[in-house]
């Protein structure tokens, strides 16, 4: 397989048709290596455009979902990121090249170490594994200035936007399959947020976050 040609034909048959276009992100995609956080049974899959299984039941988001909420949350290099859902790192790879700080956080032991583990390996020194509980977020160090949710929730976390810098965002993939919608909260002011649904996409729920009921009485 050749890996280069591959990660090539990921960027320019996935990635770009999906409306990611920022040059910044488009070349961290070509430099952080995905195969490297792939487990090796899932190898042959790296670059294909698919949720990849990881331990634990959980999975890495498809290539082209990660590429788009990087772009839209337009991270900068000042700022500080909480990630929920570690996985096996990529994700915090990607923004740790982009950003001032990474925490992520992982509630399966084994994932928190394979991703950090990943993370080590590949040189990235700006972003933290800890292995806890994340649909709280993590209060003792907030304000954060961008929250990522790389899995996807019934409704937008009011716990987690109060853990929000003023103009900072939050992203994540909001509703109930068949039709998921990526969200873009940002905190205006103290007490006020504005959301975008730019895209339509699935992806595996994150655990512990509300399921509101469907029952009308």
């Amino acid at each position: 397989m050749n890996l280069e040609q591959a990660r090539f034909n990921m960027i320019e048959q996935q990635i770009r048709p999906w409306d990611v276009l920022d040059a910044h992100v488009l070349h961290l995609l070509s430099v952080v290596r995905r195969e490297d956080f792939v487990p090796p049974a899932y190898q042959a899959l790296a670059f294909v455009d698919m949720e990849i299984p990881l331990p634990a039941g959980q999975c890495m988001l498809a290539p082209r979902v990660e590429a788009r909420m990087l772009q839209d949350l337009g991270v900068q290099k000042h700022e500080t990121v909480l990630e929920i859902g570690a996985g096996s790192g990529h994700m915090a790879a990607l923004l740790a090249h982009r950003a001032h700080s990474v925490l992520t956080l992982e509630i399966d032991a084994g994932l928190a170490a394979m991703a950090r583990t990943n993370l080590q390996r590949a040189g990235v020194h700006n972003a933290e594994v800890r292995h806890m509980d994340g649909s709280k977020g993590c209060i003792a160090d907030a304000p954060f200035d961008v929250i990522v949710l790389s899995g996807s929730v019934a409704e937008v976390p009011t716990a987690l936007l109060a853990q929000l810098r003023t103009g900072g965002r939050l992203g994540a993939i909001v509703g109930d399959a068949p039709v998921m919608r990526a969200t873009i909260v940002t905190r205006a002011a103290e007490a006020r947020f504005s959301s975008t649904q730019p895209w339509d996409t699935m992806a595996q729920r994150l655990l512990h976050f509300p399921e509101p009921s469907h029952f009308n009485f």
